[in-house]
């Protein structure tokens, strides 16, 4: 089977799941009661409130309800947020540029230290520098997130001063246009750096905190598969052939350490994803999680079904971009061994 087709069949399967979570997603929120309570205004009628039931179509049955809810979806047609007053789609969008921005970020740099780290640990076996990386992982991946938000926040926030929270600098932020509303490329496109550096100066304190267990969760797991690569035949080989040491490494024992390295990776950007409830809470971020948060202690349905939903696709989707990035560095998955 040539990568092609593996690509096709898994693209295949994709919708079929997508539509599975679509009623996982709709019945579980369902089961909560009527999503009508974000419609009500106080002194409505009962015959208001069965007017709004059928507009909505919520005294239909559930199959068809989901006919609805799902017809909506496929045409952006979300419902309205209670929490936010207004329609979920508009406010959906800019928090989700700004939600995918800090993840981004802290992937970016997970994935980069992660891997640098890993290497630099593992080419150095019992040393040094991998029992430091071995303790830097171990905290990482120990510590709880909120503890460690708040540690950043009292420390380079309260007493330092060096990094603001929020998400810009409400005078730099209007300056620019938003056509993305992600704020580090929209200030790029404007060709204002001031506005560029403002942004990356914001994103210092939640992407170090979100990135820094995801960072050493991809140490560790370099460090481990790249000590057992430098151990395989193929590696040994090579140094025979007199190839320098950092070829040796470089070319043979860190492609085939990345392999199971990229299933850590793909893991680790939904949990980024989860981890941005928190440090947007702590860090005053505008972005899904404290408008998921505030949803749910408001029972705003529509916004719960719209977020789960969603974050639940990404996972579908970066499953699949590891799969295929998996099946790139090892032939053998696309050649059925």
């Amino acid at each position: 089977m040539q990568i092609r087709d593996y690509i096709l069949r898994r693209l295949m399967v994709l919708p079929v799941l997508i539509i599975g979570v679509s009623i996982i997603v709709f019945a579980l929120t369902r089961v909560g009661g009527s999503p009508i309570g974000v419609y009500l205004q106080t002194g409505m009628t009962q015959e208001e409130v069965t007017e709004l039931e059928e507009r909505f179509h919520l005294d239909d049955p559930l199959p068809v309800q989901y006919v609805y809810w799902a017809g909506g979806v496929l045409t952006g047609e979300l419902g309205w947020s209670g929490v936010a007053a207004a329609p979920v789609t508009d406010v959906f969008l800019p928090k989700l540029a700004a939600t995918m921005e800090l993840a981004i970020s802290s992937a970016l740099v997970a994935v980069v230290l992660g891997v640098a780290l890993g290497t630099f640990a593992g080419a150095r076996r019992n040393r040094l520098p991998d029992h430091l990386t071995r303790v830097f992982s171990i905290s990482g991946a120990a510590m709880p997130l909120f503890w460690f938000a708040i540690l950043l926040l009292i420390v380079f926030w309260v007493y330092l001063g060096w990094f603001p929270i929020g998400r810009s600098d409400p005078n730099i932020y209007a300056r620019i246009d938003h056509p993305t509303n992600l704020y580090t490329i929209d200030s790029l496109l404007a060709g204002d750096f001031g506005a560029f550096g403002d942004a990356l100066w914001h994103l210092v304190l939640p992407a170090a905190t979100l990135g820094y267990g995801a960072t050493a969760i991809i140490a560790r797991m370099m460090r481990s598969s790249l000590v057992e690569e430098l151990q395989e035949d193929y590696v040994d080989a090579a140094r025979a052939k007199g190839l320098p040491e950092r070829l040796v490494l470089r070319r043979h024992a860190r492609r085939n350490a990345l392999i199971p390295t990229v299933t850590v990776i793909g893991l680790s950007f939904g949990f980024l994803l989860q981890g941005s409830v928190v440090a947007e809470i702590i860090f005053r971020w505008p972005g899904l999680g404290r408008w998921m948060a505030d949803s749910v202690l408001r029972g705003d349905q529509a916004t719960i079904m719209a977020y789960v939903l969603f974050t639940s696709v990404l996972f579908l989707v970066v499953n699949l971009a590891v799969d295929v990035i998996y099946a790139y560095l090892d032939r053998r998955v696309v050649l059925g061994e």
